[in-house]
């Protein structure tokens, strides 16, 4: 086995974004905080708030700065308070990182004015767009973008970063061929494919993924039916014997026969829409992959049983393991450990070197390269850690909550249920309900002196209470204060509201969390 020499032990940084490198520390913060390691994540929180800077000279790809910096940015945000970080007055809508977040969002923006809606793939953070940036995007770099930026619009209350977000997906939706399958590269001025190839791999992954965490996380009907619409055409014309391969976009013929260690996430996606079964068949074809190399190289030619030419490195990839943790959640099957075994035995023998965890070069004899990519911490390290500790905050269960008061009332924060973006960012999805902005709930300076004189004088107030069905809907009750039957009515109206309670599902899709399967009438 080959190691990294020592004057090569300062491993390269990969997955660095613009200012600082503010990706490699919003990867870590998280990863600190769901190993428990708290006070390295307070530390964390302050590197970051002092010595990030997004108004530099630079072109970043808006996909990696939105899921490693955006997105690390909105889940450090939302867990700062758990992790006994001091969060200002009106938390978690207001906050440091959230600011960073939105401004780093902002930086992305310029990317989304094209006549498709598709973004570019680069943008320059200076300067906005350059003039001769390339037109070709590939498909996960413009569907990849709602959970952070859903997230984002519901803190902040600018609802820009969610509608660019949908328009994108809209857009890929609208081209998708007769047959029901998008390509891996299109053109975002005249929405024309330039790769045709068609899978669930390298180019398109995070675009499904995003379809059913976003639809999760919004309790949206219309993407989750975007996405079953493509997972028929996907068993239809891709799946061959429990393997996924590529196939021409408009004629649905294969055109590689090859397994992507990319696509080693679709066994957990699988899961989240309860297709638990399928997901275990899949997810054991990729393991016996695994166990013939200690890893999942890059390009596995099915037909063939080896490696291909040229693509036979590990770079230490999260995907695999991403699934048996997903997987284990919902069968508790014993198998799935094993490749947690055999995952942590594998990458302590073959890339531990003294400064970190190389990327292997080559699974055939285990060469290494000199660089440590980011998603190692940010992913592999996390899911691994989530697979072996099911006590985790993350896997809460909803018996322990937090209430937090904010400018919009009482909110329930880490339940569980989180969803993670694309990088294991988890993002607390009743933190988007938080800081819901209602016209008739604007906390203006004239309307809570109304109210308090109102109250001097008549010893009554008025109490507003947010509606469960939508934007802009509320009741007005009016509760005598001074009286024993007011106390009465204030009581009896606590007793009809649980502190826990979700309201029912607004489609009929049936959906899994963490092996949770749930129907429109739970």
């Amino acid at each position: 086995m080959t190691r990294v020499s020592e004057h090569e032990c300062a491993l390269t940084p990969s997955g660095t974004a613009p200012g600082k490198e503010p990706a490699p520390w919003t990867v870590l913060s998280v990863t600190l905080q769901i190993l428990g390691n708290v006070s390295e994540f307070q530390r964390v929180v302050n590197v970051l708030q002092e010595g990030v800077d997004f108004d530099i000279d630079v072109n970043a790809s808006v996909f990696e700065t939105n899921i490693r910096v955006v997105g690390g940015l909105l889940s450090a945000h939302l867990l700062s308070k758990k992790a006994g970080v001091e969060v200002e007055v009106g938390w978690p809508c207001a906050g440091p990182l959230l600011r960073m977040a939105e401004e780093a969002a902002r930086k992305l923006l310029p990317a989304f004015q094209t006549p498709t809606g598709m973004p570019y793939g680069t943008v320059n953070l200076l300067h906005g767009v350059n003039p001769g940036e390339t037109p070709v995007t590939c498909t996960a770099g413009i569907g990849t973008f709602i959970v952070e930026f859903a997230t984002l619009s519901h803190l902040t209350g600018d609802p820009v970063f969610e509608d660019v977000a949908r328009k994108a997906l809209k857009a890929l939706w609208k081209n998708r061929s007769d047959i029901g399958l998008v390509g891996n590269h299109i053109d975002v001025i005249t929405a024309k494919w330039v790769a045709q190839d068609a899978g669930i791999g390298a180019g398109v992954d995070s675009y499904f993924e995003y379809l059913v965490k976003g639809a999760i996380l919004l309790q949206d009907k219309e993407l989750m039916s975007m996405f079953l619409e493509y997972n028929k055409a996907i068993k239809n014309y891709t799946k061959f014997d429990d393997w996924y391969l590529w196939v021409q976009m408009y004629k649905g013929t294969v055109s590689m026969p090859v397994f992507q260690s990319l696509e080693a996430y679709w066994p957990g996606l699988q899961s989240l829409i309860g297709d638990v079964d399928n997901a275990m068949r899949t997810f054991l074809n990729y393991y016996t992959v695994w166990k013939q190399f200690g890893g999942l190289p890059e390009f596995y030619n099915i037909p063939q049983g080896y490696t291909v030419e040229k693509r036979e490195g590990y770079p230490l990839r999260p995907e695999l393991i991403e699934s048996a943790m997903y997987l284990y959640r919902a069968t508790r099957d014993p198998t799935l450990l094993e490749l947690g075994r055999d995952a942590v035995e594998s990458i302590e023998k073959i890339s531990k070197v003294d400064c970190g965890f190389a990327t292997i070069k080559d699974l055939r004899d285990h060469r290494l390269d000199n660089r440590m990519e980011s998603f190692f911490l940010a992913e592999t390290v996390k899911y691994l850690y989530l697979l072996f500790d099911p006590d985790n905050f993350i896997h809460n269960d909803g018996s322990d909550f937090d209430v937090v008061l904010t400018p919009y009332g009482e909110c329930i924060l880490n339940a569980g249920g989180y969803i993670f973006n694309t990088e294991a960012h988890p993002i607390d999805p009743a933190a988007l309900h938080c800081c819901r902005k209602r016209k008739e709930e604007q906390w203006e300076v004239e309307d809570l002196m109304r109210e308090f004189y109102s109250l001097k004088r008549n010893k009554k107030f008025s109490l507003k209470r947010a509606s469960d069905h939508g934007e802009g809907e509320s009741t007005q009750d009016t509760v005598d204060t001074s009286s024993e039957s007011g106390r009465e009515q204030r009581n009896s109206k606590k007793k009809t509201h649980s502190l826990l309670s979700c309201p029912s599902q607004s489609f009929n899709s049936k959906l899994a969390v963490l092996g949770q399967v749930f129907l429109d009438n739970t």
